[in-house]
């Protein structure tokens, strides 16, 4: 009775099949699972930035409380430029002034102003008492879509010069790691588990 030699492969010689490959580690999944949100997170900021060019819409941080409750210090705003033309009575809109800080507060009257594109706007903080000091004549404002409370001294702390040099680090650092060679490494525990087998 005679028997055929059936050729030794490269996967037979190995130790076999799926057995013998390299299982991921806790550490290569975390990994894995850190560059996925990272790549993620790089997505949502670049359609953020198209979107914000395209739509012209800012951020704002509130840093006192004059329009409390409604959207009190510490929160960040989204908003959008819009015409004069298109504000309304009992909307939240930033007004920039020459030489001051943009102000942020609910419209309480609007009429015409000296040409079509302009228009003069009361406005009054929800936390304040009374209409501010003297109206704003404007072509054009920023519009509150919706705020987050509390996130202002998060937003803020990304212009640190400490934290976006630990994040530049921690980036190159797990990007480094995941492309870093592990061909003779993995090559070398297939061949151990098959010697052991």
């Amino acid at each position: 009775m005679s028997t055929t030699a059936v050729p030794a492969t490269r996967r037979s010689r190995r130790g076999g099949g799926d057995a013998a490959r390299p299982r991921r580690t806790a550490g290569r999944v975390l990994g894995d699972l850190l560059l996925s949100a990272a790549a993620l997170a790089g997505t949502i900021c670049i359609v953020l930035v198209i979107l914000a060019a395209v739509l012209d819409i800012t951020l704002i941080m509130f840093r006192t409380g004059s329009m409390a409750p409604t959207i009190p210090a510490g929160s960040v705003a989204v908003v959008q430029r819009i015409p004069a033309s298109e504000i309304d009575v009992g909307e939240v809109v930033t007004v920039d002034r020459a030489g001051e800080l943009p102000v942020t507060h609910r419209v309480t009257s609007v009429s015409a102003g000296a040409s079509d594109e302009e228009r003069v706007i009361t406005m009054r903080g929800d936390a304040n008492e009374a209409d501010d000091v003297a109206p704003y004549t404007v072509s054009s404002a920023r519009l509150v879509l919706f705020s987050v409370p509390g996130i202002a001294p998060v937003i803020a702390s990304f212009g640190s010069p400490f934290v976006i040099g630990g994040m530049t680090v921690g980036a190159a650092l797990l990007v480094g790691w995941a492309f870093w060679p592990r061909t003779a490494r993995m090559e070398r525990t297939v061949d151990e588990r098959a010697d052991a087998g």
